[in-house]
């Protein structure tokens, strides 16, 4: 029996592993640098597994200190797989942040591509011949579909809060309600933002309960913005009380100060037409008269990650001059995906779920049930033994909206015994590509709402795999 020390003094250096005849065969289809490196990695990982031992009789001659050029191999693989990759969302929350929010359309994905591969006018003005503006190609598409005077984009919409407070309220007070004061994900709270903005929080009402008079006794030579937030993922009900935003419209033009909404996820399409309670538009915040409506392009808009920015042409004009918006600009790709996806909504608004967001939040039960059971006929097939049943469930919309309205669907429901959910659903993680399912009274769930139909089939093999 070896002990510690002899297991460690046995491991063989880089050197005498790439002189061996099937790592030299190694070299031949990857660089040195490469295999070195997975080599290196490897004698790592030998060391730490000896050195956590704690019962030098458990380790067995030979076989620790072993280097074999498979071993290697599978290393390569390892650290040479891209680290963002594809996901299944299985989960049933459709905008769902960590997993990338809302999935492309095919005419934005083309786009992207296209531009990604070849040339651009980005800011190229093709009929004078000279500079141009990128954010031409999609003011004149935000003006169409919302009404509003002028548009502007920048990279997110935490982004959009922060220009337009930096613009127009830096050293001079931001009044805004207590119950408003929210924190979205990734600790990013509205405070911080305002405060970075170089504006003065100045916060009126209680938690629950906001009345106009209290926006109007703050009031004051300092104050530049009146602003009103979407809560997000935080709701007060009960005794509660807010401020409509067309009576802050009147009391910022009674006292000629700008007032802005923050939107949040942001919508288009009034949410009745898929069931879920209504709420107003952006087209609605603009008809209303508010100077200034923000809001995220890859939430239930359905686009690629973006701050969205429409309003009165001299506040757009205002925050177009400031310095940040460089900073804070988007690229190319991220142009010809958003341009893409507006011009469903103008021009194809009879097929709005070609936008894979609308297409999962307007699917059907009984399409989703089908799918579900489509699913379980193909666990059988596969002959995985697992206890499958065909469930009903709610999935959720995410991104910050709709945080009390359940979505029904339909699920699989998934009985791993005797192996733990846990083990199940982390096994489901490490498939390729991976699954992303949820638990629930004990069942491992996989939602057909947020499933792609070409994904069903992919999902039945992976699960065959990794049961057997």
């Amino acid at each position: 029996m070896y002990t510690r020390n002899e297991y460690l003094k046995n491991i063989p250096s880089v050197d005498e592993i790439l002189r061996t005849t099937e790592v030299q065969e190694l070299l031949l289809r990857f660089s040195r640098v490469l295999v070195v490196k997975a080599i290196q990695l490897v004698l790592e990982e030998k060391r730490k597994m000896i050195l956590s031992k704690t019962d030098e009789s458990n380790f067995e001659k030979g076989r620790l200190s072993d280097v074999s050029a498979q071993l290697i191999e599978a290393k390569i693989a390892e650290i040479t797989q891209p680290s963002l990759k594809r996901v299944i969302n299985a989960s049933g929350i459709i905008v769902h942040t960590n997993l990338g929010r809302a999935p492309l359309c095919e005419e934005a994905i083309a786009s992207v591509v296209e531009v990604a591969r070849y040339y651009s006018n980005l800011e190229f003005n093709l009929v004078k011949g000279e500079r141009g503006n990128r954010y031409s190609h999609v003011e004149g598409l935000l003006k169409e579909i919302t009404g509003a005077e002028a548009g502007f984009v920048v990279n997110n919409n935490a982004a959009a809060v922060l220009l337009c407070l930096n613009t127009l309220a830096t050293g001079k007070e931001v009044i805004i309600s207590r119950g408003e004061l929210i924190e979205i994900g990734g600790s990013f709270r509205i405070p911080e933002i305002m405060s970075q903005s170089g504006a003065k929080l100045v916060e009126v009402g209680t938690t629950n309960r906001t009345h106009l008079r209290d926006y109007q006794e703050a009031i004051n030579e300092q104050t530049a913005v009146i602003l009103k937030a979407h809560t997000s993922n935080f709701r007060v009900v009960g005794f509660t009380a807010e401020v409509e935003v067309s009576d802050l419209n009147t009391l910022g033009r009674e006292y000629d100060i700008a007032v802005m909404l923050d939107m949040g996820s942001g919508n288009l399409v009034k949410a009745a037409s898929f069931g879920l309670r209504d709420e107003p538009i952006a087209q609605d915040a603009v008809k209303s008269g508010m100077d200034i409506v923000t809001f995220s392009g890859d939430k239930l808009l359905g686009g690629p990650q973006a701050g969205i920015i429409l309003g009165k042409k001299k506040y757009i004009q205002a925050l177009r001059r400031n310095p940040l918006s460089r900073a804070l600009r988007i690229d190319k790709l991220t142009l010809a995906a958003l341009e893409a996806t507006l011009r469903t909504y103008v021009f194809k608004p009879e097929h709005i779920d070609d936008l894979p967001v609308m297409r999962m939040l307007m699917a059907s039960e009984s399409v989703l049930k089908k799918r579900a059971r489509t699913l379980t006929r193909l666990l059988a097939k596969h002959n995985t033994d697992l206890a499958v049943a065909v469930v009903k469930d709610n999935s959720q919309v995410g991104g910050g909206a709709y945080p009390l309205d359940d979505v029904p669907t339909w699920a699989v429901a998934i009985d791993p015994s005797p192996m733990t959910v846990n083990d199940f659903e982390y096994l489901l993680r490490t498939c390729n590509p991976p699954i992303i399912s949820r638990i629930s009274k004990d069942k491992v769930l996989l939602d057909m709402r947020t499933v792609f139909p070409d994904e069903i089939s992919l999902i039945a093999e992976s699960i065959s795999i990794v049961v057997t």
